[in-house]
């Protein structure tokens, strides 16, 4: 019986791809648990693949290291794939970015044998910047999957103190199973900005706990084409375009014609408020226009998400 697997899921990465799979070679206080790697591949047109096969040949630990191609493109198949290979009721999933810590997979274990209502739980993402990021970055760095802090806390309980629903980043989250089959549609929606939202939107409904976890560590690498003003413009664009879709996640099908006239008001005033407020510095400061491209396009989201015919009112 495999206790924990561990999930890559990689797309292009021979130049990432060692660095996560020799973190995991690494690996601490592991010696009471029996785990597993997977690695799956979205159709990588690199060397991806041969440098994972290298690794199988020369692979000497007690848990194995397994490969599977999706030929599906997306994250969300990718996760799809890894879901249904893994062997451990806890999966534990890694970008092919994301470096874990020595001890990740013996944290990530026992937090979830410690919280059995624990449907799924993220930790600690510290950035590996390659280039110093922009100015003013702390405002967007939620974007980039980063997320720190000291206390554990649960999501559930959090959105009931604030009123505001939040959830940890995709990049090193932990799923169990059972969370999953109980809950997650054989056929989401497949937003390819929204996939990880969509999918804890679903286990949290279906009454299961979300976690913060500070004990559990990755670093995310984060490349300096991720800071090119093209790259973080498209970036913003599909965000905000996918947001009607996130939101209604949220609502029933006849809460939303009450719904989305209220939030079309609110974008609306949020972005005149916006441009009265920065309109001086959008030409000068990238984050400043990303942050204008975000709401923008979140206000015309409605109309993007009903033209990709992604979701019935």
């Amino acid at each position: 019986m495999v206790d924990f697997t561990v999930a890559i899921r990689t797309y292009n990465s021979a130049k990432t791809i060692p660095k996560v799979l020799d973190r995991l070679l690494l690996q601490v206080d592991t010696e009471d648990i029996n785990w597993e790697v997977i690695v799956v591949d979205n159709n990588s047109t690199d060397n991806t693949v041969a440098i994972v096969k290298n690794y199988q040949s020369k692979w000497d630990k007690t848990y194995p290291l397994k490969y599977y191609c999706e030929s599906r493109q997306g994250r969300a198949f990718a996760r799809y794939a890894a879901i249904k290979e893994a062997k451990g009721d806890l999966i534990g999933f890694l970008d092919d970015d994301n470096l874990p810590a020595s001890n990740w997979v013996s944290k990530a274990y026992i937090f979830g044998q410690s919280h059995s209502q624990a449907g799924a739980y993220g930790g600690q993402i510290h950035g590996q910047f390659e280039i110093e990021p922009p100015p003013n970055f702390n405002k967007i760095a939620r974007f980039f999957a980063l997320i720190e802090g000291p206390k554990t806390y649960c999501y559930n309980q959090k959105y009931i103190q604030t009123n505001k629903k939040m959830f940890p980043p995709g990049a090193g989250i932990v799923i169990r199973k059972k969370a999953w089959v109980q809950s997650v549609p054989q056929v989401p929606r497949l937003i390819q900005t929204a996939e990880d939202i969509e999918m804890l939107s679903y286990i949290w409904q279906a009454g299961w706990e979300i976690w913060f976890n500070p004990e559990m560590e990755i670093n995310h690498l984060i490349s300096k084409s991720r800071f090119e003003n093209k790259y973080l413009i498209n970036f913003f664009r599909s965000n905000g375009l996918t947001r009607h879709y996130v939101r209604m996640l949220n609502y029933q099908s006849w809460q939303k014609p009450f719904v989305i006239p209220a939030y079309i008001l609110n974008d609306i005033s949020k972005v005149i408020i916006y441009l009265i407020k920065y309109w001086r510095i959008i030409n000068t400061d990238i984050v400043a226009a990303v942050q204008l491209e975000l709401l923008l396009c979140t206000l015309i989201s409605p109309l993007y998400v009903i033209g990709k015919h992604q979701l019935k009112i």
